[in-house]
């Protein structure tokens, strides 16, 4: 456990409408007292919970461990707050930091400057104690701290994650307005799809649901490829980290066909999906085609069908989409009797310009946009021509 057997308080953010999917991982770690809240999940554990975390969970953007919280009116009261913390035993002066400062019902006038007397305090601390201050850098930090202030009280974390949970390392090149990777994790677990199942992916884009799918059907860690920001921390435990990836190597399959499809009307995001899933090694899992969603053929009798298609805002003509969805409408009707689809999109009227009834809305927001997931049952029989 940690100090005096007293286990970490720690915050796992997350898409917004995926909370309960976080909550459900960190059971599968090993993580106490669980309770999802708006955008993340609060948890207790030791370090060995953390890493498994930040190794393991598709959902999670970041996992922050508290290190304060307490009550407070003005920007000095922060000030004070973070002074009196000892940074210096987290962390070395030679790491360069950040400080995010988020609020919720905060009634300070400015943010930044709250930041700011949080970096000041900080920096004033190391002084104090080692004779120098570390540097700031805002792009590439190797310590990030997030102070998180609600009306009265504030609450310091370290950021054990470093880069956001969503970027594996997997995806070299991706075309406008991308699905983050949780999110596409998220919408995989929210449609019930299992592994063997066929899934197809008809505006696949960058490939990112063709690449979580992958990952989920061989067993890969989705922070197999990446250092997180635990690791630059002055309580890292490399011996538990080192047991935690071997465990996590150790489970991989070999890589095979693995009933996953693609397709994109855009030549050039096939080819983008292609170089992506060869990048991760993954290409092997997956079956790629050129073909617009119009002439999209079924590969297999039943299977879950998942899209994130272009909305408004990345096609630029709400009529070419006004016209495109009837016609998808006709083809799920047509061809895909058996399947259950899923559609992430900001357009509210997708299903009934499709002229079909979702079972299902889901509100999920993909980044700051308030989207819906819609699910269609397209049942066996009752729509064949």
């Amino acid at each position: 456990m940690t100090q005096n057997n007293v286990p970490n308080r720690y915050f796992a953010t997350c898409p917004r409408g995926l909370e309960q999917l976080l909550a459900d991982e960190l059971m599968q770690v090993g993580a106490k007292s669980i309770k999802p809240t708006d955008g993340g999940v609060s948890f207790d554990g030791d370090w060995s919970v953390c890493y498994a975390a930040n190794l393991h969970s598709r959902i999670a953007t970041r996992i922050l461990w508290q290190v304060a919280r307490g009550k407070y009116i003005n920007e000095e009261d922060l000030f004070e707050a973070a002074y009196k913390l000892n940074w210096p035993q987290w962390f070395d002066v030679k790491h360069d930091f950040m400080v995010k400062v988020t609020g919720v019902k905060c009634p300070l006038k400015s943010l930044e400057f709250a930041t700011l007397k949080i970096k000041d305090a900080v920096c004033d601390k190391f002084r104090l104690v080692v004779g120098s201050r570390p540097y700031i850098d805002t792009k590439t930090p190797a310590v990030r701290i997030h102070a998180y202030l609600a009306a009265e009280e504030y609450q310091f974390y370290l950021d054990t994650s470093g880069a956001a949970l969503y970027q594996r390392g997997n995806r070299g090149a991706s075309i406008e307005a991308p699905l983050r990777e949780n999110l596409a994790a998220g919408i995989l677990k929210l449609s019930g799809w299992q592994v063997g199942q066929p899934i197809l992916d008809p505006m696949c884009g960058s490939g990112t649901f063709l690449l979580e799918a992958a990952m989920v059907a061989l067993d890969i860690a989705p922070g197999h490829k990446r250092s997180f920001g635990f690791e630059t921390l002055k309580n890292f435990e490399p011996q538990v980290w080192s047991r935690l990836k071997n465990q996590a190597a150790s489970k991989v399959k070999a890589v095979s066909f693995q009933k996953i499809y693609g397709s994109d009307v855009d030549l050039r995001a096939v080819r983008i999906a292609k170089s992506n899933l060869e990048e991760a090694g993954l290409l092997a899992a997956v079956q790629l085609a050129h073909v617009d969603i119009v002439n999209v053929v079924a590969p297999a009798d039943s299977g879950v069908l998942v899209a994130n298609p272009p909305y408004g805002v990345r096609i630029g003509e709400e009529d070419a989409l006004a016209d495109l969805y009837p016609k998808m409408g006709e083809v799920l009707k047509r061809k895909f009797a058996g399947w259950n689809t899923y559609f992430l999109t900001n357009d509210l009227t997708m299903p009934k310009l499709m002229r079909l009834t979702p079972s299902k809305r889901t509100p999920l927001y993909n980044g700051p946009l308030e989207c819906r997931l819609f699910e269609i049952k397209m049942v066996a029989g009752s729509n064949r021509k």
